[in-house]
């Protein structure tokens, strides 16, 4: 394999804030995109698919997220053209406004995988930040990145969502999230979303911030981030599959792996990948932590996007993005 997998441009920094909104909706489509193919391109990811191999998974493999990646650039380019579209301030309204573009996204992906769902998850919490990013772009003579921004302009777009979920034990046919709440009364990714992604918010965005931002190799940065996550999120995809003890040992070793130096130590790494293999033998998928990990990225490289005329580290120096991938 290229040991350079991870590529960044330079094109969209801030002095292309003052793009038309075309531009604007190809760019935040772009880093919706790169944001999903650095999540799935992170390695070792434990019990997930990862370049090393399928995790937890029979169904989908690392190329499965590739042909369901490349299907999903107009949806999020038309989730952000609505929010800049978008003129009312009941922000509850653009949700509706976007929800068909999220369906043909998912049809999209099905059709694109032969029915195996890799990314509904990120089509609805991608699709949403865009929206927001759209709006706030609408607002914004300059516009602004900064992510506590976006995310209360999701939570201002979400408001009222998890009240759906009161009403589904009434439903003679339930989705996977409302079967999830009605047994465990967790909330799940509609309750991130209505929660402007407080998970990410006060744990991997500033674990990301911290580590993407020094001299620190950008893979481990991902991984070390979603340990970080799985550490600390309720994830209904472990609750799917198991229960609430397994969900428990998810986050304790998790924890172990981040007292051990998590992605910047061998034991941690090491540790790490002892995981992946425990998970695959136990059928343990944390797909709701890699959901939030690639809503981190999108939040990030927005933040890094805009927030300077200067290059950040990241863009200077793709050496340090350098991947050992020989396992």
């Amino acid at each position: 394999m290229n040991n350079n997998f991870f590529k960044m441009d330079k094109s969209f920094m801030k002095e292309d804030v003052g793009m038309g909104k075309n531009d604007f909706c190809l760019k935040i489509a772009e880093t919706a995109i790169k944001s999903m193919l650095y999540e799935v391109s992170a390695t070792p990811k434990p019990g997930l698919v990862d370049r090393a191999n399928s995790g937890a998974h029979r169904d989908m493999d690392f190329l499965t997220f590739m042909s369901s990646s490349a299907v999903l650039f107009d949806t999020f380019y038309h989730c952000t053209l609505e929010g800049i579209n978008f003129t009312s301030e009941n922000y509850r309204v653009l949700l509706e406004r976007i929800r068909p573009f999220g369906i043909e996204g998912e049809k999209k992906m099905f059709a694109a995988t032969n029915g195996v769902n890799t990314h509904k998850g990120l089509v609805f919490s991608l699709g949403i930040i865009a929206a927001a990013m759209g709006s706030l772009y609408t607002e914004e003579k300059e516009y602004k990145s900064d992510a506590p921004e976006i995310c209360k302009r999701v939570q201002q777009i979400a408001v009222g969502l998890c009240k759906e979920l009161d009403a589904a034990s009434k439903k003679s046919e339930q989705t996977y999230g409302e079967r999830l709440f009605e047994k465990y009364n967790i909330k799940g990714i509609r309750g991130e979303v209505a929660s402007g992604f407080q998970t990410v918010m006060k744990y991997g965005l500033p674990v990301m911030r911290k580590y993407a931002t020094q001299n620190e190799d950008l893979n481990n940065a991902f991984v070390h981030v979603l340990i970080h996550l799985m550490s600390k999120t309720e994830d209904s995809n472990v609750l799917g599959r198991h229960d609430h003890g397994t969900l428990e040992y998810v986050k304790q070793n998790a924890e172990i792996a981040l007292q051990l130096g998590g992605a910047f130590t061998k034991e941690g790494m090491d540790y790490i990948t002892s995981l992946d293999r425990e998970f695959i033998s136990r059928n343990i998928s944390p797909g709701g932590s890699a959901d939030l990990l690639a809503v981190t990225i999108m939040l990030f490289l927005s933040e890094q996007q805009f927030s300077s005329n200067e290059v950040k580290y990241w863009e200077k120096d793709l050496k340090r993005m350098n991947i050992n991938d020989n396992k």
